[in-house]
């Protein structure tokens, strides 16, 4: 008898081929779901290397290269009520630059001196600009002297020289829009024209007037030429006459005002006129060579003080003209009995 044993049937699952992986986007999207705070970081990381040195390192070289390849151009000075140790200023000066980017120049106080000079004659307050091509930046105030023989060098050099030099320095706060403030160096040097020996000076109209209270004899017009962009208040000035190293007189001129061009002023003069005539024989055709120098302590006196660094300038420049007495004299016939 045969025996039958039953048939097991086994069940299972087969894994099929066909299943649906995850896509390429879904494996990016779920590998920055659990590793952005890692992107993150690293991007911050990159930022902050790029972008320090930038703003830190880049940005304050760039401001300060700007700041140093620009020019100062002065347009107008003019000083005015001076004393022995101060005057008013009120100055206009024009910024020259090339740069693309125009910062904000913040206030700032500068020293100001002579370029090379051992001080600064005075420290100004420069107001806020901002620095772009032709920018005009007034300066308008009382300005004490920190060193009144630095001035008197100033005076002196603007007067001997067809231009002069002068140093503004100072560190002021400068921002570009959007960055932070930094701190630069302000180190420019303006030229100037200055008086070149007031060369052109001319006395014309002399003639002999009657003698006055004060002593003067001598009336006459001056010319004193002014090439700068300066506007002088000197007082009134007081200078030496002397032919050949021997005096003959004073000459003088109220309220001087210097003004940029040509200025042609009253002078009356004190003069030996019994000296002049005998000078008149020892010069052909009576033209007798005049040197006319200030004083160094009083040449220019304002409001009764002496300004001892205008009046060191005035001593520092001789200046000679050619003056014909017979032409005075003639010119002058009606006050020639004076001279009995």
């Amino acid at each position: 008898m045969a025996s039958e044993k039953g048939e097991v049937t086994e069940t299972g699952t087969v894994a099929s081929s066909n299943t649906m992986k995850p896509s390429f986007m879904s494996r990016v999207a779920a590998h920055f779901k659990k590793w952005w705070w890692a992107y993150l970081i690293a991007f911050i990381i990159v930022v902050l290397v790029v972008a320090l040195p930038v703003v830190y390192v880049g940005y304050p070289n760039i401001a300060q290269g700007n700041i140093d390849d620009s020019a100062l151009e002065v347009k107008s000075m003019v000083i005015s009520d001076p004393t022995p140790n101060s005057f008013h200023v009120n100055q206009t000066q024009i910024v020259k630059t090339k740069s693309i980017f125009h910062p904000t120049i913040y206030s700032f106080n500068a020293s100001v001196g002579l370029l090379g000079a051992a001080a600064p004659f005075a420290t100004v307050t420069i107001p806020q600009l901002k620095s772009r091509d032709g920018e005009e930046v007034l300066v308008d105030q009382r300005l004490d002297l920190t060193d009144v023989s630095a001035f008197g060098d100033f005076a002196t050099a603007a007067i001997q020289n067809e231009y002069l030099y002068v140093n503004v320095y100072g560190k002021p706060e400068l921002r570009q829009r959007g960055l932070p403030k930094i701190t630069v160096a302000y180190n420019k040097t303006a030229t100037m024209k200055g008086l070149n020996k007031l060369q052109g000076f001319n006395l014309f109209g002399i003639h002999l007037s009657n003698q006055t209270a004060d002593g003067t004899n001598i009336e006459g017009q001056a010319l004193i030429p002014n090439p700068s962009v300066m506007t002088i208040s000197m007082g009134n000035v007081t200078l030496d006459l002397s032919v050949n190293g021997s005096s003959i007189g004073t000459a003088y001129i109220k309220g001087l005002v210097l003004k940029p061009g040509n200025n042609t002023l009253p002078m009356t003069a004190q003069v030996d006129l019994l000296a002049m005539l005998n000078f008149m024989g020892k010069y052909p055709g009576t033209v007798v060579p005049v040197d006319i120098t200030g004083s160094q302590t009083n040449s220019s006196v304002y409001d009764g003080q002496a300004l001892s660094y205008f009046s060191r300038a005035l001593a520092s420049n001789k200046l000679r003209i050619a003056l014909n007495v017979s032409q005075v004299v003639d010119s002058s016939s009606s006050s020639l009995p004076t001279l009995a």
